[in-house]
């Protein structure tokens, strides 16, 4: 009977050790930061991993991120210097650098994402409410965002938040802004567009119209030349002809009078319509081109004598 309570007794003595040993051990991985909170009072933080100890029903523990946290702000319109409107899209990367003072100041990584929006609201209207709207788009966008980054990590140092980044991930103008621009720039580039084409028409016009002028004066000249020639080709011709002619008056009847006949009588029709007595045929009548002998005339009877 003794034996089985002294048994007993060290099992449930064993078994108050271990769930003490269970208690009292926690572990910290390589991306968590830890505080023990001793009747709600905070111990010093435990940064380095690995396994630590606590006292078991007093001690409570709160794990810390270690990693880079993000800050998604959502957009919002800021007034640039020159009074122009962007809407402004960024975002921002943070760490947990003090993790006592991180708990002691917004505790959740919620609290800390509401604190920091607002930090990070203000000075992007501060830091972009100093500058033009080119130096935000184009020219000084780096320099605005570091400037940006200061100034957030400089007010976030009070909650144990070290900011690693701040980027602008988009700043344009409001869409109706954008529309407005849009239609100005696609006006103006059409107004381009038909200038060039009225200049090109007008070249063009021009280049027709020199043409056109210089085709007229080489067909001019063309024609110009053609006459001549051809009145000489005519005036030699016509000299041929006469001295053809005055070589041989005969032949050179004759040639003619072949070329009228093969110039009347065509393939499709040789009928011609002469007068019987027409002289057109006469080398058909006679080689030599003499018209026919016509009959002398029957002598007069003589007189019949006067009556008495």
């Amino acid at each position: 009977m003794k034996n089985s309570f002294l048994g007993g007794s060290l099992l449930v003595a064993i078994l108050v050790v271990a769930i003490g040993l269970y208690s009292a051990a926690f572990t910290v991985t390589q991306n968590q930061q830890a505080l023990v909170l001793r009747l709600g009072s905070p111990l010093p933080p435990i940064t380095t991993p690995g396994l630590h100890w606590k006292v078991p029903f007093i001690d409570s523990v709160v794990y810390l991120d270690k990693r880079i946290l993000d800050l998604e702000n959502p957009s919002q319109e800021v007034i640039a210097s020159d009074q122009k409107r962007l809407v402004v899209d960024a975002f921002a990367r943070y760490r947990i650098s003090d993790p006592l003072k991180y708990f002691q100041s917004v505790g959740t990584v919620e609290g800390a994402n509401s604190r920091l929006a607002t930090i990070l609201n203000s000075s992007l209207r501060r830091v972009l409410g100093e500058s033009t709207f080119t130096q935000v788009v184009r020219d000084e966008r780096e320099g605005l965002m570091a400037r940006i980054r200061e100034q957030v990590n400089r007010e976030a140092a009070n909650f144990g938040i070290t900011v690693v980044d701040v980027r602008i991930r988009r700043a344009d103008l409001p869409e109706a802004n954008s529309q407005a621009v849009f239609q100005r720039m696609q006006t103006e580039r059409q107004r381009e567009a038909a200038e060039i084409r009225a200049q090109g028409g007008e070249a063009a016009q021009r280049t027709r119209s020199r043409a056109d002028r210089e085709v007229t004066i080489l067909v001019a000249e063309a024609n110009s030349r053609g006459e001549a020639l051809r009145g000489q080709g005519d005036a030699e011709r016509n000299q041929i002809f006469a001295d053809a002619f005055g070589r041989d008056p005969e032949f050179f009847t004759f040639y003619r009078s072949m070329q009228a006949y093969e110039a009347s009588m065509k393939q499709s029709d040789t009928r011609l319509v002469l007068s019987p007595d027409s002289n057109f045929f006469r080398f058909f009548k006679n080689p030599f081109g003499n018209p026919a002998p016509t009959a002398d005339p029957a002598p007069a009877a003589p007189a019949a004598p006067a009556a008495r």
